[in-house]
């Protein structure tokens, strides 16, 4: 049988390395630890990265295939975490990058009637690893939230505009890990008023009147997080992000709080 050439180990004479080179967009079934349910089953889309040294032509994908799948049916948070130093035996190179996003269910009651309904929450695993060197895990969370703008409230007579907004929540664990739930009603607290899936008309008017005693303006949210996130003594790095969908502006209303927690 004639010999295959191996095009991807062959020399590179631009002298340029790569910084991260691999697969997306790959869906995976995955196994996320549930606080009420113990675990729940959901889909993740993934992407695998490695950096490419500058003398190689190209890296190896089905390597990147491979260190998936050597976890048959499933993945879970802990062979996730291990991935991307499966990647670094497998290639040569010093910097692994793993990306893993997925839809994470809940059961949601609503506040007066007590109806059920189910939220969807996305959220992110990223770890990333370098050759002989502790690995990091960032876990990111998006939250649907209600506010209502305390301007607004102070001007007007007979009403003030609200919006639904989303929370970006990344954080980085110094410690035992927290629950996604628990971080869910922890930055829901934060709002005017949380979101649900359902509500009949008492659930209808006991929220307008909860954000209505509660309002925040964007900037009110993110330091409301940031304060919550800093009594848990339990991160050691952290970013949320706030982006209100104005229901009175032709745009959308934007802040950040970033911290290393020393």
């Amino acid at each position: 049988m004639k010999e295959l050439k191996d095009t991807q180990n062959e020399h590179d004479s631009r002298q340029i390395s790569i910084d991260r080179v691999g697969i997306k967009g790959v869906r995976y079934p995955i196994i996320v630890s549930d606080k009420e349910e113990r675990t729940q089953s959901t889909v993740a889309t993934l992407a695998l990265m490695v950096d490419l040294p500058e003398q190689y032509k190209g890296t190896h994908m089905s390597r990147f295939v491979e260190a998936l799948h050597e976890h048959r049916r499933y993945l879970d948070v802990h062979s996730a975490v291990r991935l991307p130093s499966r990647l670094l035996r497998k290639l040569p190179a010093q910097r692994a990058h793993v990306e893993i996003e997925f839809p994470f269910f809940r059961l949601k009651k609503a506040p007066v009637s007590g109806m059920e309904g189910m939220m969807d929450y996305d959220v992110r695993f990223e770890i990333d690893a370098e050759r002989n060197q502790p690995g990091t895990f960032t876990l990111t969370i998006k939250v649907p939230v209600t506010t209502l703008c305390p301007c607004s409230k102070a001007m007007s007579d007979h009403g003030a505009h609200n919006q639904r907004g989303i929370v970006t929540y990344s954080v980085r664990f110094s410690g035992a890990a927290v629950w996604i739930e628990d971080l869910i009603d922890m930055i829901e607290e934060c709002a005017s008023c949380p979101v649900y899936s359902l509500l009949k008309r008492p659930d209808e008017k006991y929220v307008t009147d909860k954000a209505y005693e509660n309002p925040v303006f964007v900037e009110d949210l993110v330091r409301n997080v940031a304060v919550a996130t800093e009594r848990y003594n339990a991160f050691s790095w952290y970013r949320v992000e706030a982006e209100n969908f104005e229901s009175i502006h032709n745009h959308s209303a934007y802040a950040c709080v970033e911290r290393t927690i020393e």
